[in-house]
């Protein structure tokens, strides 16, 4: 979705906050990401003040970009982190978060991350089964340390969204269901080294209807007033991230707000701290791809492509997940086409859009791709041998490089 002040044209040129495009393409190259501070500052104030009448923990969902930077710029606002894995933990203790405001989830910890972070001091852990609740023991055993753990449960809970995002769901692999409750409970009293603090849940990503979140936050309360009764002391009540963008203007999300006023009734005087763990909504809308037309062709039956100089190794979610992302010509023009965007990737899957109507731009002009802020470069690949490209983060007018693009060396730098 183009920002209005954020991204907005000014005579006739797309630019990010007071920087052109064009002469980030000519300083640092193409493809090149894109990223406004100021977006991620305002989309978390935003998110805090819908918010700010519940106790509450915000923690930025590392796993939508992981850069130093935009954690950085998140961090100093006061947003926590939630990390999913040792890599993404190092990121967030390298970009100067306290542990203490770092929580670990995924649920494939292996021991040694399971160690990394109780040796970091992190806020807890969230087991997703009694499996790695006793590794958990384990590791903390051999610490001479208590650990702090919230569980996740899973509660059964299908919002409507792509299949490959949802998470809250029996089916899928996340979290402990509730009929394995009575068991957990009963192993937390035989497993010294653990202390139940926290409950989670999450139930997948782009929930545009509050009322998934209603259902599944009561059956975490129905969960919470159990684990009282047993005498457990429960702190942190996590209800995940999830909370829906504008990819597309057509289908504009629900704003955050809807979401507060269904769940801070339902939360407020219940004796814990609120989690939050929005990666999407604080990160989606916050970057742009800017990527060069290297080629034009129409082919026999009329169809126009444009071939240009980033893909699916940059941005995978069109192909992955069908997903609509805005693109837009860098320099304004009068006249439109139908055309698909494409990359340069030897996949048929390897677009950005299809048929879709486009300013008529000429080749080795720019384009930009929209709300690639979110699981594009955390999920970029070296495919076909490419280069990771270049990461630029723009202040106002100031401009900096907050990440080198790879070169042919980097490639194969590892291998022996």
């Amino acid at each position: 979705m183009l920002d209005s002040h954020l991204f907005s044209y000014s005579e006739g040129s797309l630019c990010c906050e007071s920087v052109r495009l064009d002469e980030l393409a000519g300083e640092f190259g193409t493809p090149l990401f894109v990223t406004s501070r100021q977006s991620l500052v305002s989309q978390f104030r935003a998110f805090e003040a819908a918010f700010a009448t519940l106790p509450h923990f915000t923690c930025y969902s590392v796993k939508a970009n992981f850069n130093l930077s935009v954690i950085q710029a998140l961090a100093s606002e006061g947003c926590g982190c939630d990390v999913n894995s040792g890599g993404e933990l190092y990121r967030a203790l390298k970009a100067g978060v306290p542990p203490a405001r770092i929580i670990m989830a995924g649920i494939g910890k292996s021991e040694d991350e399971i160690g990394y972070a109780l040796s970091s001091g992190v806020l807890m852990i969230k087991a997703e089964s009694v499996s790695e609740l006793r590794a958990i023991d384990r590791v903390a055993s051999r610490l001479g340390k208590v650990a702090r753990v919230a569980i996740r449960i899973n509660p059964n809970v299908t919002a409507e969204t792509h299949p490959y995002i949802t998470t809250g769901d029996s089916k899928e692999k996340f979290g402990i269901d509730e009929a394995e409750l009575g068991e957990v409970f009963n192993l937390f009293r035989t497993l010294p080294n653990l202390s139940l603090e926290g409950l989670d849940m999450h139930i997948g990503s782009q929930i545009f209807d509050p009322e998934y979140y209603v259902a599944a936050t009561q059956k975490l309360l129905d969960v919470l007033e159990s684990t009282r009764s047993l005498g457990f002391d429960i702190k942190w009540f996590d209800v995940g991230g999830g909370f829906p963008v504008t990819y597309d203007p057509q289908k504009p999300a629900t704003p955050i707000g809807r979401f507060a006023e269904k769940l801070i009734p339902m939360l407020e005087g219940k004796g814990v701290t609120v989690i939050f763990e929005p990666g999407r909504f604080l990160a989606a809308n916050a970057s742009v791809i800017l990527t060069r037309i290297l080629y034009r062709k129409r082919n026999h039956a009329g169809k126009e492509f444009f071939i240009v100089d980033a893909g699916m190794t940059e941005l995978i979610r069109p192909a992955l997940y069908q997903s609509h992302h805005e693109v837009l010509s860098v320099t304004r023009h009068d006249r439109s086409i139908v055309a698909d965007i494409v990359g340069p990737v030897c996949e048929s899957s390897d677009f950005f859009a299809r048929q879709r109507m486009v300013d008529d731009a000429a080749e080795g002009e720019l384009m930009a791709v929209l709300s690639s802020g979110a699981y594009a470069a955390v999920m970029s690949s070296n495919y076909n041998g490419r280069l990771r490209p270049a990461e630029v983060m723009v202040d106002g007018s100031d401009v900096r490089l907050i990440r080198r693009r790879e070169t042919y060396e980097q490639l194969v730098q590892n291998e022996i």
